[in-house]
């Protein structure tokens, strides 16, 4: 669905001093691919990466999450801006469930132990800013992998409330080929209020509400049952989603004020070339 390629835009594009990449229990060859072909040079010269590939013991893939946080740490205590990047959780918490049934804990959380919890948001606590006056901060991005969509797994159950927003990345997307499969509607985020402007942000509202229409009534839209004119938000939607769907999966050769201009025009019904040159 992108997730990979997501990571790796991320850590080429974000403005940080350093990028710790954590990849818990990846596979071999995809470590590698990540590296060499994701990340590539440019993401590499400013990248540390920790890994225990899906071979190690569960006590060292557990091991991985917090020996990436440690190293973030470090270079927060050193007053730099760190971008970690932890993939996945979601393995996290499969070698946090082995090593805790072997010690005889028992299974309550579909599975896993109660002690899951905790270790989850000793974790996510862990990112931030720094307690000393000249500390940097750490910006923590972990994926969570849910099987079937379930966004009610207890991994992605338990962040929820924690963490201060959710890229949910759709398989239904990656299947007509868009990437990253980022589905906008069901994505939030606590902390872009404050990060937008007025005007960006009301600019992403009504994005925001031009795809939620058309996803409600894709299903009609799809199966021929739509009839234009009867719905005036929806005739505007079926009208600019090809457009805003276009957009959503081109990379910005620009920077954020470039992306929000052309999304002013693509709502306006203009040319995006035209308001950047503008």
């Amino acid at each position: 669905m992108g997730k990979s390629s997501l990571l790796g835009a991320l850590a080429r594009g974000v403005a940080a001093d350093v990028v710790v990449v954590a990849l818990v229990g990846e596979r071999g060859r995809e470590l590698r691919q990540f590296t060499e072909e994701v990340l590539g040079a440019e993401g590499m010269r400013r990248a540390v990466v920790v890994t225990a590939t899906s071979d190690r013991s569960a006590l060292a893939r557990r091991r991985c999450a917090w020996a990436a946080m440690a190293v973030a740490e470090h270079f927060r205590d050193e007053g730099l801006h760190v971008l970690l990047l932890a993939d996945s959780l979601t393995r996290f918490a499969e070698a946090h469930r082995e090593v805790a049934l072997a010690a005889g804990e028992g299974a309550a959380l579909r599975g896993h132990p109660p002690s899951l919890v905790p270790a989850l948001m000793a974790l996510a606590e862990r990112a931030g800013p720094g307690e000393e006056e000249r500390a940097g901060d750490i910006t923590a991005v972990f994926t969570v992998l849910v099987q079937g969509s379930d966004m009610e797994e207890p991994v992605a159950d338990i962040l929820r409330g924690a963490l201060d927003g959710h890229v949910v990345l759709s398989r239904a997307i990656a299947e007509r080929g868009r990437y990253p499969a980022v589905d906008l509607v069901r994505s939030v985020s606590r902390s872009l209020p404050t990060a937008a402007n007025e005007a960006e942000n009301a600019l992403i509202a009504r994005l925001r509400q031009v795809l939620g229409t058309y996803d409600s009534a894709e299903t009609m839209i799809r199966a021929g049952l739509y009839s234009a004119g009867s719905d005036a938000a929806l005739d505007e939607a079926v009208r600019l989603w090809p457009r805003l769907d276009a957009f959503l999966s081109e990379p910005e050769p620009g920077n954020a004020a470039t992306s929000f201009a052309r999304l002013a025009a693509l709502l306006d019904g203009t040319t995006g070339e035209g308001a950047a040159r503008g």
